[in-house]
């Protein structure tokens, strides 16, 4: 007889999911975090006033619906209110993709690599993860996606930009997608990084929405908005799928805190978008300096993060990274992405960078 409680054989092989590490200590100097794609400016101070108002009424439960938040999103994207879901992070909303969509004997189609998170919610779910390779400049294959979707497939996860190679997909190739895609399998448009994209090429997710009733898009506050300690994401989606998740929502997930610095947040989106713009300047700085390095594999991102492919040499280059004072995250022997954090931590990564080309 068993002397443990029985758990549920679905979690057996689901990976672990690795965050980035933190800032070493350094004998007193300087050392800055590349790791976790966080923006490095500190909250703005209309948002930190906004924040302190809530913090007093704490002991009180949030609004469960996120009203006001969904009002402020509603507006500022032209879309009703009913298509909107939040939760704690796009990684909260992402589990509540899942919970509606598959189950056991299903299967999600993603590209590999992604995002981290996507084996381990759909294993959690008991769904099969089909993975289709990116292609050798780092970017996502869609025909070979479309042609992974079988009959078991309920949900395809698009990361653009991707997590952690920085490509994103284009308006044609993801248009020609999409019409491949049966019309009940729902498509996300993971759109973390959406912010930072300047190639006029790739098409924000809301354009294809609209027109797609199996398309849901997956925005943050966490990066572009500076907010990823207080954990709130939201879908824009079309009513039915909107509700499902809405309905897979743990209640009262997104925290009263999170709900009004995120409001606030969008009420200073010129301010916040103003440092967006210097963030993207300095990827292009870091891209073109790695460039004239050498570097000739380096995909142009249109995220917040460079994606250097150095397989074998990965854990070698993220020592020595961190030995000068900057904290990367490597992936196993594949490579290592770098966020664009400030100028000075930018300059000892590119520092290193030309010691590795």
């Amino acid at each position: 007889m068993s002397t443990s409680p029985r758990l549920r054989g679905a979690l057996q092989g689901v990976p672990t999911y690795k965050p980035g590490r933190p800032a070493a200590v350094r004998d007193g100097a300087m050392s800055y975090k590349l790791s976790s794609n966080e923006n490095p400016y500190p909250p703005l101070p209309s948002v930190l006033d906004a924040v302190s108002r809530e913090a007093g009424r704490f002991n009180r439960y949030p609004d469960l619906f996120a009203s006001g938040l969904v009002a402020a999103i509603a507006a500022r994207l032209d879309v009703p209110t009913t298509h909107i879901a939040t939760g704690t992070g796009s990684v909260g909303v992402l589990q509540q993709i899942v919970q509606a969509t598959a189950g056991e004997g299903d299967e999600v189609v993603y590209a590999w690599r992604s995002f981290e998170a996507y084996p381990i919610v759909v294993q959690i779910s008991g769904a099969r993860p089909v993975t289709v390779p990116l292609t050798s400049d780092e970017r996502h294959d869609l025909a070979a996606m479309a042609d992974a979707i079988s009959e078991r497939t309920r949900l395809v996860f698009v990361c653009s930009p991707n997590n952690p190679t920085g490509t994103a997909v284009r308006r044609d190739e993801l248009g020609a997608f999409l019409d491949r895609v049966p019309r009940d399998v729902l498509v996300v448009i993971d759109e973390a990084y959406r912010e930072f994209v300047r190639d006029p090429d790739v098409p924000d997710g809301l354009e294809v929405y609209r027109d797609r009733p199996n398309v849901a898009v997956l925005r943050t506050f966490s990066k572009a908005y500076g907010l990823a300690g207080l954990r709130v994401g939201f879908a824009v989606a079309h009513e039915p799928v909107a509700e499902a998740l809405r309905a897979t929502a743990v209640p009262f997930g997104v925290s009263g805190v999170a709900q009004v610095a995120a409001t606030a947040s969008l009420a200073a989106e010129d301010e916040l978008l103003e440092r967006v713009e210097g963030l993207v300047k300095e990827r292009s700085r870091v891209h073109d300096a790695l460039r004239e390095q050498g570097w000739s594999s380096v995909s142009a991102s249109e995220a917040n993060f460079l994606w250097l492919r150095l397989g074998e040499r990965t854990p070698d280059f993220a020592t020595a990274c961190q030995q000068a004072g900057v904290v990367v995250r490597p992936f196993g022997e594949e490579g290592v992405r770098v966020t664009i954090g400030e100028t000075e931590a930018n300059d000892i990564f590119l520092t290193v960078a030309a010691r590795f080309v």
